[in-house]
């Protein structure tokens, strides 16, 4: 790629570092100039340097980490020093045990015999995603049991082959205690990793590709769930972390790598869709009830379908309503899952309101996976934990799947006490598969002007104010407009007066609801139809792009989308601390990439095809 070969080639600014295990300090002697930009291109507003000394952490995987710089005493999600500690100890693992399931793979293993390490992978990257796992217990748990898969791994190798050699893959913290795992997790974290790598752009890519990459898993862990696990996919899930062990400054090879996670990215969605289709039935255009209905009644968060057909299962004539919350709406729509006539509505809105909506819900929860935040007392014995999702002193519900406590103290409470009417109902269900079959009728609009354009507007919410703007977009554009949206920042438009229910003039909904962020796949086949239908590359549809960026699986999708070669999307409400200037201003001038400024600014440009 000749633009990176150009970075990888010029002069980078010097960057006075002292590091030690729990210390960085870092000052721009020489603030990096950036590459030449279009006029016509927007920056990007970046934070300036700071020093920051003695940090008890350094986290920033996630868009609303502190000061958009790193958090150094506590995470914005409320993760501890300890636990970020344990997280980074545990991604170390995670590429020591890629390393040896790569080699054993050339070694001539089979997929079965990698079955262990496969699955523990996926899951063990999952814990660490953004709101998952908070439980130093259950990290150590992970550790522990990789190591053990490390060296069962071992055992494939013949003399014939040569072993992984290094520090990772040499790293044996097997049967260390919580303290020593800590004091391992400081020694890998951030500043010693950076400082190893001696490159900012380089190692910018590095972090690109790991917090990419366990979106990447977690997408992965759910098709598991449904029964889904590709060799093919594995192999270079491992070949991506085997990559990200090295601490060589090598901007093609980890260039290189991102579009890897890109591409597995798009892969593992495409999975995932059929998963769910296959499983729970193709999703048709379903009204789901919003407002409550009076009973007793459980609410389930979270994004494991899996999980909730367990529970609809178990709570059948059991007297209780179940309650979607969160990315979990979507389930409204799958044939298998709406047949249940407990399954009563949805309650609330996305994660990020947890803290008063859980407090409010007269019955038990269930957070089947992200996003969980530390929990308040007022809900703390009355909340349930699944899979990779994990919270001191909060019940945790093993594999087997088994609601039985949860359904009895639903049976305790009082639920809600009467029916709220008029209800009010919102549509899910616009898969590819249900919005494909209405191609003609949109190119039609389109044609006849009763459709002015198409605005996707989706992603992963956050409780940052200026997320405000999402809300404030969708309700800025013109009533002829068509929004697609997915992803839990979807409920910052949802129930909006203007848009519920609103229809363009040839009768369609101006709101597809095409379901969670696991749901990106959709969007993408849409785009694909439209411009083979069109003639058209996906950058000359009159398609615009609002993304909402959080956490890792966001960042996955993005990678997806620009390894599909899409441009012009509009991402915000800022951009993730792990990236560089340098890297910023490539991908503005390759993609085009924008930041989201205000919504009449924005509306303008959009409806200008800008």
């Amino acid at each position: 790629n000749t633009m990176f070969h150009r970075l990888a080639t010029r002069t980078l600014p010097r960057v006075v570092r002292s590091i030690s295990t729990r210390q960085m300090v870092i000052t721009d002697t020489n603030p990096p100039t950036p590459l030449s930009l279009n006029s016509n291109l927007r920056y990007f507003s970046v934070a300036p340097a700071q020093t920051v000394s003695n940090p008890d952490m350094m986290c920033r995987q996630c868009e609303q980490t502190q000061d958009h710089v790193a958090c150094t005493t506590v995470g914005v999600c409320g993760k501890t020093a300890e636990t970020s500690a344990m997280q980074d100890a545990l991604m170390y693992v995670v590429k020591s045990v890629s390393l040896w399931a790569k080699a054993a793979r050339e070694a001539g293993a089979t997929e079965d015999q990698l079955h262990d390490a496969n699955v523990w992978t996926l899951r063990s990257v999952f814990s660490t995603l953004t709101n998952v796992n908070f439980s130093e217990e259950r990290i150590a748990e992970y550790i522990q049991e990789g190591m053990t898969i490390k060296r069962e791994l071992e055992k494939l190798l013949s003399p014939t082959y040569s072993a992984p050699v290094g520090s990772v893959a040499e790293v044996d913290v097997l049967g260390n205690n919580l303290q020593e795992l800590e004091e391992f997790g400081h020694s890998v974290g951030i500043p010693m990793r950076l400082a190893d790598m001696g490159n900012d752009d380089c190692f910018s890519l590095n972090e690109i590709a790991t917090y990419g990459a366990k979106g990447v898993c977690a997408y992965a862990v759910h098709c598991y769930q449904l029964g889904k696990m590709d060799g093919g996919i594995m192999k270079d899930i491992h070949e991506v972390f085997s990559k990200l062990a090295s601490d060589e400054a090598d901007m093609e090879g980890l260039l290189a790598n991102v579009l890897k996670v890109g591409d597995i990215s798009g892969r593992v969605l495409s999975m995932l869709d059929d998963a769910h289709a296959s499983t729970f039935g193709v999703p048709e255009p379903t009204p789901v009830r919003i407002t409550s209905t009076e009973g007793k009644a459980i609410l389930i968060s979270g994004h494991d379908m899996k999980d909730l057909d367990a529970l609809l299962k178990q709570t059948e004539g059991a007297g209780v309503n179940v309650y979607t919350h969160g990315e979990m709406l979507p389930a409204h729509g799958y044939p298998s899952l709406k047949k249940y006539t407990h399954l009563a509505g949805n309650y609330g809105t996305a994660w990020q309101n947890q803290k008063f909506e859980f407090a409010a819900f007269p019955g038990p929860i269930v957070v089947s996976t992200n996003c969980i935040m530390e929990p308040r007392r007022a809900y703390r014995d009355r909340l349930y934990s699944m899979n990779e999702v994990g919270v001191d002193g909060v019940t945790h519900i093993g594999e087997d799947r088994d609601f039985s406590k949860v359904i009895k103290q639903a049976q305790s409470m009082k639920g809600f006490k009467n029916t709220i009417d008029p209800p009010k109902f919102h549509t899910v269900g616009f898969n590819h598969r249900a919005v494909l079959p209405l191609a003609n009728q949109v190119i039609e609009a389109t044609q006849s002007g009763a459709l002015s354009r198409i605005v996707l507007i989706g992603g992963c919410d956050g409780s940052q104010f200026e997320r405000n703007y999402f809300t404030e977009l969708a309700e800025e554009l013109p009533d002829d407009t068509l929004i697609l949206t997915m992803g839990c920042a979807k409920n910052r438009f949802i129930r909006s007066d203007k848009l519920l229910g609103a229809t363009l003039s040839n009768g369609m909904p101006r709101v597809l609801d095409m379901g969670q962020c696991n749901d990106s796949y959709s969007a993408i086949v849409v785009a694909n139809e439209l411009t083979n239908a069109l003639d058209c590359t996906v950058n000359e549809l009159p398609l615009s792009l609002a993304l909402s960026h959080l956490e890792q699986k966001a960042a996955a999708v993005l990678l997806a989308l620009l390894n599909m070669g899409v441009k012009n999307i509009r991402l915000g409400p800022s951009l993730p601390a792990y990236v560089t200037p340098n890297i910023l201003n490539v991908l503005v001038e390759k993609y085009n990439l924008m930041p989201t400024t205000n919504a009449e600014d924005d509306v303008k440009n959009i409806m200008a095809g800008e």
